[in-house]
Order: structure tokens, then sequence, then C-alpha cells
């Protein structure tokens, strides 16, 4: 991508290491933490993932928008705070695309930083793990950078999804646009399973395969109680990912334990969700070090592997887990860290990866099938 010979852009971070780059995307300043993923694919989705809500995300893939944008693959109207990348292309060739990269990021003032060497920032977030930084495309000095930067709160402690959480119910029963997804789908009934999604900050494609899979979805706010939930007679339930730290999402954690306790309702829940189940049962968790975000994590137990799609910054302590309630069904094969839990005797199970491949591979989506086939069994 041809470049003003002057650079016009920084990142500068909580611990003072700048970076000098060049702007593309909207013009200003944006803060946030600092993470990276490792994907080669699917940055539409990733820039649209409501889990990136508070972060500036950088790309270790070294080219960035060669496919442009669509109008199918964006996973929410949320959007990460800025994102930095090795280099851009402002060139689109894909035959899906249907408008230009960084006239995109311009309309949804995102703000760009390319032109810096990604694999010394990424060597410094994996050393030091991630913190807060900034971006900015104004004339600021260092220590005015800084100044902006400690005035942002670390992400723990956090409760975003009350952010990015639906205001208002909403049905959905669309499945994907496109016509390239040819994943087997369980048997038309005459009856759709009623299912509730408890919406941390849902991503469209998770909507779009429980319908794929004869599910009629109600999407309910975040702070949805117990007594609601139970009113509208679901035949399962199913709790999203989402941003910031799961142990601050209060109500999420007090109406799975709600649901836990009463237990005649199958359960489903991923990533933040899944961290929400542990806190339900009375487990802890914890901010990991960068965090895991990518597309090729491998996940599982007794020798049965799936490479899966993952982007959280926090896990479950797998020593706090109350071992005669609870199973841990996957393993992160890289760290070891709490990847799925079953409980027992109990029609409920969660995972902390993204099962729908928005974007990633489709190793993982028998759990959807799983889902319905708890739920069948008892209608």
């Amino acid at each position: 991508m041809n470049h003003p010979f002057k650079k016009n852009a920084k990142l500068v971070l909580s611990n003072g290491i700048t970076f000098s780059g060049f702007s593309f995307g909207a013009k200003g300043t944006t803060v946030g933490e600092i993470v990276f993923n490792t994907g080669m694919t699917g940055y539409q989705e990733v820039i649209t993932d409501p889990s990136y809500y508070g972060q500036i995300l950088t790309f270790t893939y070294p080219e960035i928008g060669n496919t442009g944008i669509n109008n199918e693959d964006s996973e929410s109207d949320n959007f990460v705070k800025g994102i930095v990348v090795r280099n851009y292309s402002n060139n689109n060739t894909n035959w899906r695309s249907k408008i230009n990269f960084n006239q995109w990021l311009i309309d949804n003032n995102i703000i760009g930083l390319y032109g810096i060497d990604t694999r010394a920032l990424v060597k410094i977030l994996r050393s030091y793990g991630s913190m807060n930084g900034l971006i900015t495309t104004e004339t600021k000095t260092v220590e005015k950078c800084l100044k902006i930067i400690s005035s942002v709160p670390n992400m723990s402690g956090l409760n975003l999804s009350k952010k990015v959480s639906t205001k208002k119910n909403y049905l959905w029963n669309e499945t994907s646009k496109t016509n390239f997804d040819k994943r087997p789908k369980l048997p038309i009934r005459k009856k759709k399973l009623k299912i509730i999604a408890i919406d941390f900050g849902i991503k469209k494609s998770i909507l779009n395969r429980l319908v794929s899979y004869g599910c009629e979805v109600l999407v309910l706010p975040s702070v949805t109680s117990f007594e609601d939930v139970l009113d509208r007679k679901p035949d399962g339930i199913f709790f999203s990912n989402g941003p910031g730290d799961p142990s601050a999402v209060y109500e999420g954690i007090n109406l799975a334990k709600s649901l836990i306790d009463y237990g005649e309702i199958p359960m489903f829940g991923i990533c933040l969700g899944h961290q929400i189940f542990g806190l339900a049962l009375g487990a802890k968790t914890y901010k990991l070090p960068f965090g895991h975000r990518g597309l090729n994590h491998p996940c599982g137990k007794n020798n049965n592997v799936e490479i899966t799609s993952q982007n959280h910054g926090f896990a479950i302590d797998a020593n706090s887990l109350p071992s005669k309630e609870v199973n841990i069904s996957h393993f992160n094969l890289n760290d070891k860290t709490v990847a799925g839990l079953e409980v027992v005797n109990k029609p409920i199970f969660s995972v902390q990866y993204h099962p729908e491949a928005g974007p990633g591979p489709h190793d993982s989506d028998y759990l959807f099938e799983n889902f319905v086939s708890l739920m069948l069994e008892r209608c």
C-alpha cells in the first residue's frame, strides 16, 4: 500500500513503548486494551465480533483488506476500538466484495494504523501481557497519550456485556444468506424447538447455526430474570459469547446459577457464557496474560482433538471447579486451560471456543447438534 513519506500516526502502550506508522481508516484518537489475533482470514467477522468490544486489535497476518467487505459476514453492529496491521490493501478482488475496506473503516469510525513491526508488538504483548494503549493520528506528545491511557480502566473488573447486549427482545429465524454452508442439518420437524438466547454480545452466525438446526431463537437482554426465562417455557437456553471480565457479569451469573439449580432445561454456553457457567457452579476465573484469539487452537481430551476458533482474555481456574458437580470435557491443548464443561446428571454443557466458525474451522459444529439432541430427548 502506498503511503505518505512522513509517518502520521502512532501507537502508544501504557508502558511507554511507542510505534510510529501510517494512518488509514478514520482519523482521531482511540484508547483500548491492545490484543492480537493470529487468524489468517475472516477479518470482517473478527472486527465485528462483540467479544472485542473495548479493545484495539492487532492482526499478526501481515496483509489485511485485500478481499474488501461484503454484505453478509459482519457479526454485529459492534466494532473494535481500532486496528493495527503490518500492511493493508486498498484493492478489492473478491467476488463477494461490495465496499472498499478503508472506506468501511471510515464509515464506522474505526481508526487504523499500519506500517509498524507487528511482530515486535506481539512479542511485547506475549512478554508483558495485554495492556491498554492508544492510537492517534493527531499531534499529541507521548506524555499526553500516557495521561489519556491512565484515565481508562483496565479490563479486569469491567462488565462490558451490558454495553453490547440487546436492549429489547427479538426473534431470530434466519439462516446464513450465503449458499456455501454445506454442513449436514438435522431433519426438519413440524414444530421448531424454542430457544432462549441470553445476549452477552452474541454473533449473528451463532444464531444462524441454531436456526439451521431447526430452532426458533428468542434473543433476550443480559439482565433477563430467571422468572422471565421460565415464563417463556423454552426447550433450551443458550448463553452467548461477549466481552469483558466474566466475574463482573453479576446478573448473568445469578441467572445461570438459578437455571443450573433448576436443572430441567438443556443449556449450552460458549465463551463468556462458558465462564459464567463456571462461576455459577462456584469456580473462579482469572485473566490470561495475552488471551487466546485465533482460528487454530487445538482443544480436546482423551485423544479426541478439534481445531477451534477462540477469542477470550479470561479462563476458568480448573482447581476451583467442584469436581462432584462438573466434569471438564475439553482442555486447550496449548496451555491446558479449561475449554469445556459438563454438569453432572444435568443437560448442561459449555465450551470456551466458538463452534459457529465465524470465522474458523467447522470441527466443533457438532455441539449444536448435541444441544438439539438434548432438547429432543425431553420434548
